[in-house]
């Protein structure tokens, strides 16, 4: 039997072993880059990169380089904004209201291409005589400011040099970039709803576009995709106090289908969301992924 001393230099030997610095980084990386379950087989580190840099070089996601122009044509919001710069870059230069807002002429221009149709706005509801009328047009006003495009100085909307740049022949992929960048990046969504201020959805919104191209070849519901960000993200759920009209679950689903998909995925021509009839439908509208997803990104 070996002695008590031997044993505790074999402890020792072992416990060494176990320290090792070198073990200890291996391991780390091991860990790192390792698929996860709950990242719907992302590892941690391909899940940092698309939370913290979606559109760097390190990420797995990437925008083609080679987005023809029959691909653009289809993009809602980006189209809306190409010609709201082009009405800048006609008149020359947009000026605001007092409170800072585009005046309604260029708001009824711009609605009229019909790139994006609101049901208020169409049932005559809602009648567009001010930016806030609409739930597009504000972002998109604020979200062109964000792409540096367009200065505003003393009340006026003008073109910068980039702007006049990305507006000639063959820049139309480069545009698309800015916009898409702004909208993703600067843009906060949350600026556009009556949900919390935290950033749900846009935080991972690079996640939820990995979603579609791993799951978007079959019909899902909006709530299977909502489960899948709530599943790689539960600390979310903490954002939605419980209520005596509604659930913190429902609160966040609500949230997550109002920014994803309503207001970033349909209005770039990601999905199609077939809405179902009544009021009471538990999230369980049909998402189909569309071929743009394909033409526009690329997973690695």
């Amino acid at each position: 039997m070996a002695s008590s001393s031997a044993k505790q230099d074999t402890c020792v030997q072992e416990w060494h072993c176990i320290m090792n610095p070198h073990d200890i980084e291996a391991a780390i990386i091991l860990e790192n880059n390792t698929p996860i379950d709950d990242f719907c087989g992302l590892t941690p580190t391909e899940m940092h990169r698309l939370l913290y840099n979606p559109l760097g070089e390190s990420s797995a996601l990437a925008v083609r380089p080679d987005i023809d122009d029959s691909t653009l044509d289809r993009i809602p919001f980006f189209r809306l904004t190409e010609e709201f710069l082009r009405i800048i870059q006609r008149e020359k230069h947009i000026t605001l209201t007092a409170l800072g807002a585009l005046p309604r002429k260029v708001l009824h221009e711009l609605y009229a291409h019909k790139f994006i149709v609101e049901e208020y706005i169409e049932s005559g509801i809602v009648k567009l005589h001010r930016e806030q009328d609409s739930v597009v047009l504000f972002p998109l006003h604020f979200n062109t400011q964000l792409t540096h495009l367009v200065k505003k100085t003393r009340g006026r909307l003008t073109l910068t040099k980039e702007g006049t740049r990305l507006l000639k022949a063959g820049n139309r992929g480069e545009l698309f970039e800015a916009v898409f960048a702004a909208f993703t990046l600067r843009f906060g969504w949350s600026s556009n709803d009556g949900y919390t201020r935290s950033p749900v959805g846009q935080y991972g919104w690079a996640y939820s576009i990995y979603l579609l191209t791993k799951f978007g070849d079959k019909e899902r519901t909006l709530r299977f995709y909502a489960d899948k960000y709530l599943q790689a993200f539960p600390r979310i759920m903490d954002q939605f106090a419980p209520n005596s009209y509604s659930t913190p679950q429902k609160d966040f689903t609500a949230c997550y289908s109002v920014r994803v998909f309503q207001r970033f995925l349909e209005w770039f021509g990601f999905v199609t969301v077939e809405k179902p009839k009544g009021l009471l439908h538990d999230y369980a509208e049909k998402v189909t992924r569309m071929d743009l997803v394909e033409k526009v990104f690329q997973f690695s």
